[in-house]
């Protein structure tokens, strides 16, 4: 039985076998059965495929001003759906370790 969260992502590019998933912008060259940085996309037969695919983490209201959104009313609120991930390299993480 296959794992529902695992799917064929759909921001990437083939490269010869490696994988460039163009999700965010560390454009991470992923070779064959390797995962990219954030940890959420797999080089699968040379198709990236997310691991997360409907893993919802949290789900937050934040006023529109949190946001990089504009034209939108001062004092609204926007609802953040986020999964499994990250692409930074904060030194206080616990992601340094793994």
């Amino acid at each position: 039985m296959q794992d529902p969260r695992v799917r064929e992502a759909l921001l990437y590019e083939r490269l010869d076998g490696d994988v460039r998933c163009t999700t965010c912008e560390r454009r991470c060259v992923v070779e064959p059965g390797d995962t990219g940085f954030c940890g959420t996309r797999k080089n699968i037969d040379g198709r990236l495929n997310t691991l997360v695919y409907g893993d919802i983490s949290a789900v937050v209201v934040h006023p529109i001003e949190h946001k990089p959104l504009f034209h939108f009313y001062p004092g609204s609120s926007v609802l953040t759906v986020s999964t499994w991930s990250c692409n930074f390299e904060c030194g206080w993480c616990f992601r340094k370790y793994l």
